[in-house]
Formats: C-alpha cells, structure tokens, sequence
C-alpha cells in the first residue's frame, strides 16, 4: 500500500498510555559513510564519500526536525552504518549533540554506536562516552587473516583487540560480531575465532551465518564459481559448537543469533524482536509507526536533495492489516529462544488468539520436534533452530 509523502511525514500523536507497539520508545540513526565496501554488505553503505558528511548531516538534522517535529524522549537509541566512526571526532560531537537534542534519552535508557576495528580511536570514544553513548558494538567477523580478506574486511585481527582495550575502559556495555560459515572456512577455524573472541570477555556476542546478498560482490563471486559456499553439515556443525561453546562461558543464546550474560542483551534489538514501534533516521533507515512500515532511500543523492527541498526521504511503505500485523509480530517473537512466544501477551498486543492464527502450523512443528509448546508458550527446540528460517517463513 503506498501513501503520500505528506502522510508519511508527520510521526502520529502517542500518549504515554499507549502500549509499547504504538508507542516509539527506541530509534534507530543511520550514517553511511564506509572506507571500504565489504564484500557481503547489503545496507544502504558508500565508500569515498567522506566529502559528503557535513552536508549528510545536516541533512540529517534536517529530517529529524522534520520527522519528529519536537524532541521524542526515548528508551533507546542505535547508530549504525554504515561505519559511524568513519566520521572525524568533531563530526562525531556534531551527531551527538543532534540526537541527545531530538532523542533525549530517557533514564537508565540505552544508547548504542556501531564501531569498526580501525576506525575507532580514544579521541572518537572520548566524545560517544561524554555525550553518553552507554554500549558499542564492534565488528569483528573473523581473526583468521584470510578469512577477513574473503569477507573484503580492511582491518586486522590485532585491532579488535586493541579496539576492545579503547571501548572497555569507557563504555559498561559492549558487543562483538562474528560470522561463521566464510567461503574457505573450516570448523577449526570457527572454533579458532570463538577462542579468540572468549579471551576478550565479551558481555554480548552476535554470531552470524553468512548470507549471500544478491547484488553483493560476494553473491557475484559465487554466481561466477570464483568462491563457494561452506558445505551445509559443516555450517550445521558451527551453528552447534557455537551454542554449546558460549553457553559454557555463561553466554547465552537469546535470540536465534544472539548470546549475552544476563542483563547485557541488546535493548534496541529486543525492541524489533517484540515487534514494537521505533523511528528511523538517515540513509536507508527503517521506521515502524502506527503499523505502517516505511524506508528511507537509498540512493545518497535522492536523499540530499528530498530532504533539501523540504520533502520525505521515504521510499517503499506498507501498512500493515491487523492479521498480517499478527502473523509478522509471530515470527519474529519466535526468533528469541529464551522468552518465545507468549499466548497471552500475543493476543493482548495482536488482538488475535495464536492458535486460531497459526494452530495447525503449531502442531505440525512440535510433531517434527522443531518447537516445544508448554500450553503457555512456544519456543524453537535446539533442533528448530538449525531449521528456523523454515519455521519462521511458515509462520508468516
């Protein structure tokens, strides 16, 4: 369903009676700016565009007085990319100072900011850590040399290390990334870099099987047989090490690729997996108000000169009916291993009884073993989540 931009431009009177999914507690910020396009990367990223941050930014102040029309306290805040710490320390400020006026933080709230190996410094971490920035995500993905330069990542696996001393000392929360299942790679080598990663201490770790994006560089090396994927059983068997590896460590899962001690999981992506409401700024940013899905353009250039003139950066929008609303709040509730997915609290948020919406499917999955269904609630068995996504597209 398409709309106007002038009915997509005004963000919808919410009242602090309103439930969480209708009421915008979290938003997300997205800055593009890159030194170099990785390989598997699909987000809305641009390399050699550095010259174009100041007007990016204004831009983006722009649309945030446009958007928000006054400032929308918030519970948590996420910045990703794109590399925002490709941007200089001052800009950096600048960006800070842009959001803690239109997003003011509420309190005990959390206020994440993606980070790169290489691209973050004591200056940049100074600035997040002073306008309060309380958690960094960093991006790791492998410690194996040739790994990093099949996934065309340009930093070094000595840099995370030195990147975790700099985010530490300064920050009470922070995540690393990993992803398994590089072209070339082997169990061992995957257990290799989970070792590595444990000798860090991280509180939270993301571990993700790669996906071959079409259109990506990566999606085209395989297309042309120059790289191949890992087989199926080995990725399994990572999946598997990984799982019973960190929850060893006191890591654990709680959501499909997710894993943190108790009280370190990630706020701002509990928020999407609750399919709640949250703003979305910037480049390529999603937005969920009021049930209408909406995205922001990609194309740098339309995104300058829309915002510019006054006018919406959003691109393709949906408004999503009230069943279709259910089936996707489903889905993604399903992705958290621990919590799952409550019967209750589904019909107070969807109005829908689960059972009427997706009965058979229930029962057809507990038959096969990939979830367990205690009369309560619905939760993946460890066998369901080597087949989540089956699962999960049944249930949309």
């Amino acid at each position: 369903m398409n709309l106007s931009s002038c009915d997509l431009n005004a963000v919808p009177t919410a009242t602090d009676l309103d439930p969480p999914w209708l009421r915008p507690r979290s938003a997300y910020v997205h800055i593009p700016f890159c030194a170099h396009k990785c390989g598997y990367c699909d987000f809305a990223s641009l390399a050699g565009a550095d010259h174009l941050s100041e007007r990016y930014l204004d831009a983006l102040e722009r649309e945030m007085r446009m958007t928000l029309v006054e400032p929308r306290p918030v519970d948590t805040i996420f910045i990703g990319g794109g590399t925002p710490t490709r941007l200089d320390a001052p800009a950096l400020g600048r960006l800070a100072t842009m959001v803690r006026h239109w997003l003011p933080m509420n309190p005990g709230g959390e206020w994440t900011i993606e980070a790169n190996p290489g691209t973050l410094d004591a200056e940049k971490a100074d600035v997040m850590a002073e306008a309060g920035v309380n958690r960094v995500s960093l991006g790791a993905q492998s410690f194996q040399p040739r790994l990093l330069a099949a996934l065309e990542r340009n930093h070094a696996p000595e840099e995370v290390g030195k990147a975790v001393e700099i985010v530490r000392s300064r920050f009470p929360r922070w995540s690393l990334d990993l992803i398994f299942g590089v072209p070339g790679s082997t169990l061992d080598d995957w257990r290799a870099d989970l070792e590595a990663t444990l000798d860090l201490a991280p509180s939270h770790l993301s571990c993700y099987g790669l996906v071959y994006e079409k259109g990506t560089n990566l999606w085209k090396q395989r297309e042309k047989g120059d790289v191949q994927e890992v087989c199926e059983e080995t990725e399994r068997l990572m999946y598997e090490h990984v799982m019973d590896r960190l929850e060893a460590s006191g890591l654990m899962l709680y959501e499909i690729s997710n894993y943190a001690r108790p009280g370190h999981e990630s706020r701002h992506n509990l928020v999407y997996w609750a399919n709640d409401a949250y703003y979305g700024l910037g480049l390529g940013a999603a937005q969920y108000l009021d049930g209408l899905r909406t995205v922001n353009t990609r194309e740098m250039s339309a995104y300058l000169k829309r915002i510019e003139a006054g006018e919406s950066a959003i691109g393709p929008n949906e408004r999503l009916e009230p069943e279709e609303r259910a089936h996707e709040t489903a889905m993604l509730m399903l992705r958290r291993t621990v919590v799952g997915l409550d019967r209750d609290d589904f019909r107070t948020r969807t109005g829908f009884d689960l059972d009427a919406l997706i009965g058979p499917a229930i029962t057809r999955f507990v038959g096969e073993g990939l979830l367990e269904d205690n009369g309560r609630r619905i939760r993946l068995t460890r066998e369901g989540r080597f087949l989540a996504d089956r699962v999960l597209c049944e249930v949309v």
